[in-house]
């Protein structure tokens, strides 16, 4: 499945869950808006810059604290898997800590933002030669989010990574510092 097929399904899926749903939130108009969560997500980006072009899943999982509905805090887990072509491979996992920003449109539906830092353990096999590179860089990203039950929240988001290589290894061969990132995930996040 390529890029824009992935997109599709995610968007065709997300606007399932959120719609799907509205029945029940109607309910949860009293919800305890502060509190711990922790969530998964799913979804596909697309890495450009040089020679890293490609596309490919993702996987994420993040802890956080709501402390209102305005604000939260929270850590995330993300893995890239591999990326790249021709004679550049690269592998990227990492940590992320951030902040979020929501605006509530209704009881039951808000966008937010999100603005941190991105710890990354980026693996680069080229012309014969073998990297890691462990950095930390910014992550901004926006996203939607609709209440699903008191607990029970369903999100898509769209993240934004910068990532960087030495240009000076590799023999000079890599046409650019290090690849970017957009992503698009959908998932779901559980407020205890």
């Amino acid at each position: 499945m390529n890029y824009k097929s992935r997109i599709a399904c995610a968007t065709v899926l997300s606007a399932s869950v959120f719609a799907a749903p509205t029945v029940l939130a109607q309910g949860s108009a009293d919800r305890e808006s502060s509190g711990p969560y922790i969530s998964g997500s799913y979804g596909g980006y697309k890495s450009h810059g040089g020679d890293f072009k490609d596309d490919n899943d993702l996987l994420g999982a993040a802890v956080g604290y709501q402390f209102n509905q305005f604000f939260a805090l929270e850590a995330g887990y993300i893995d890239f898997g591999n990326f790249g072509e021709d004679d550049v491979d690269g592998k990227l996992k990492g940590v992320n800590l951030v902040a979020v920003g929501r605006l509530p449109l209704t009881q039951s539906f808000g966008v937010y933002a999100k603005a941190g830092a991105f710890a990354s353990s980026l693996d680069v096999d080229a012309f014969g030669e073998s990297e890691t590179y462990d950095e930390v860089s910014p992550l901004v990203g926006v996203g939607v989010d609709f209440r699903v039950t008191e607990h029970l929240t369903a999100f898509a988001e769209y993240n934004r990574y910068d990532i960087d290589i030495d240009s000076d290894d590799f023999n000079g061969q890599l046409n650019n510092s290090g690849p970017k990132f957009d992503t698009g995930q959908v998932g779901v996040k559980f407020q205890f």
